[in-house]
């Protein structure tokens, strides 16, 4: 069985490390010392911008083996389907995982955006499905639609997309989207439709993911719960009678280092610039705890209760529960040697 591995582009800026909490290799959150971008030539912005940052990222990645980037897409970040058409260029196998929700782009418009792209590309362009956590983040898309009812309106939309993906006329009625007579030219009719990366685990969204998703991907968690996570999901194929098989994805943040002392240092010292009131108070670690979100509510429940040691945070061998601490996103991942980083990756 084969694997593809995805690297994560930094819509917002990136990390060098997680030493220090902050962003130094980009312009959206710049802090006193040295940056990478932009650069300063003479006390002067010498025009190298995020995007060229971006596509160095890119190219390094592309370089180093993996098949794509995920692209993710928050009210402070740039616009991933934009940055992808200019990233393209600068590469040629890499694939772009473009995060969107559906709701806030109408399908037949996403059709045709998203078929340009392919046909500009070579067939690089991946969706990734995020339905929203609800709470301050979906209100400043200016959409109040409840838990539910956005994975049903999801479900709508990715109905729309694929029936207007074909060169005669589509008609759809349903309770968010009314179309007649949709179709893509056939240039644009004829392009692969991308691969489908669906998240979410509420039971609406699980249910959205077997009739839709080529991938169901998931924030890393205990093994067992994946386990269960991922049966729901082939479940919900069952019940549809999909000839498909479902096939799985697991969104994890890594520490490896030689040894796996030295990984093991390197949170250690991410640690020591941690708030102690943070550890006790979950909105202050997780930004996704005001929402609505299944999946973060999950994340939180999973993790041990607040300590002050580190790695009473490691729930099994490798798997530490503390990213969140230390940056903002989902809480676990792993932590180790490379060897031991690898192994866990072929569970």
């Amino acid at each position: 069985m084969t694997v593809d591995i995805y690297w994560r582009i930094g819509m917002h800026g990136d990390e060098s490390n997680l030493r220090r909490p902050g962003n130094d290799r980009g312009d959206f959150a710049l802090r006193p010392g040295p940056t990478i971008t932009p650069g300063l030539r003479g006390g002067e912005d010498d025009g190298y911008s995020y995007a060229d940052h971006a596509a160095e990222v890119v190219r390094a990645a592309e370089l180093s083996g993996f098949v794509g980037g995920l692209l993710p897409s928050f009210p402070f970040t740039d616009d991933p389907w934009a940055l992808s058409a200019a990233l393209a260029r600068q590469s040629k196998t890499f694939r772009f995982m473009i995060a969107f929700q559906p709701g806030f782009l109408h399908p037949v418009q996403a059709a045709r955006m998203s078929a340009t792209l392919q046909r500009a590309t070579g067939g690089r362009v991946v969706y990734n499905i995020i339905t929203g956590g609800g709470g301050p983040a979906q209100l400043w898309w200016g959409d109040r639609v409840e838990h539910d009812d956005r994975y049903a309106r999801t479900s709508e939309f990715l109905d729309v997309i694929r029936g207007t993906w074909r060169n005669e006329p589509f008609d759809f009625d349903g309770r968010f989207y009314q179309v007649r007579g949709a179709a893509l030219p056939t240039p644009l009719a004829a392009q692969p439709f991308p691969e489908v990366y669906f998240s979410g685990s509420s039971p609406a969204a699980i249910d959205a993911a077997g009739r839709h998703s080529d991938y169901y991907l998931s924030w890393l968690e205990p093994f067992e719960s994946l386990r269960d996570k991922f049966d729901s999901v082939r479940a919900s194929c069952e019940r549809l009678s999909l000839a498909r098989t479902p096939k799985f994805a697991v969104r994890i943040d890594i520490m490896a280092r030689k040894t796996e002392e030295q990984a093991w240092d390197e949170i250690r010292r991410g640690w020591e610039h941690i708030d102690p009131a943070s550890l006790s108070d979950p909105a202050v670690t997780n930004r996704q705890s005001a929402s609505d979100s299944v999946g973060a509510a999950r994340s939180l429940d999973l993790r041990p209760k607040a300590t002050r040691d580190y790695r009473h945070l490691e729930v099994a061998p490798n798997v530490w529960s503390g990213f969140a601490h230390l940056r903002p996103g989902p809480a676990w991942g792993l932590v180790g040697s490379y060897e031991q980083v690898a192994q866990r990756l072929d569970v």
